[in-house]
């Protein structure tokens, strides 16, 4: 699922991954980094997205539903300009049609880089 995709683009990594929690990694490269040499903020959004993303989908009826991003938004809190960052996802509100996702996006020391909430549409697959 991952390969040829901005995940992989990307290099995000999935380290972990539960029911309500998933955990990947993301370098800070010239894959990542903005014009001025530190983490793109589109960058960190689409590592928060990946981790609410994945994390949904472990969440519902694969049969039956999909899941879709309805909504994100982000607040770059620390340059980073180059190593790796963390991003740690958990439900936050587990509905019938919409999950919530709250994801911390921190650097090698635990150092807030990116805070995100990211709802998810639950999407009836047709037959």
């Amino acid at each position: 699922m991952i390969e040829n995709t901005l995940i992989a683009a990307l290099g995000i990594e999935i380290t972990h991954l539960e029911e309500g929690k998933v955990i990947a990694t993301m370098p800070v490269d010239e894959r990542t980094r903005q014009p001025f040499g530190i983490l793109h903020g589109g960058a960190s959004v689409a590592l928060a997205e990946t981790v609410a993303s994945l994390g949904a989908y472990e969440l519902v009826n694969k049969e039956t539903e999909a899941v879709a991003g309805l909504e994100i938004n982000a607040n770059h809190v620390r340059p980073k300009a180059e190593g790796l960052v963390t991003a740690v996802g958990t439900v936050l509100h587990r509905g019938k049609t919409t999950m919530v996702w709250d994801i911390k996006i921190t650097d090698e020391q635990d150092r807030l880089i990116c805070v995100s909430r990211c709802t998810m549409a639950i999407i009836k697959k047709t037959k």
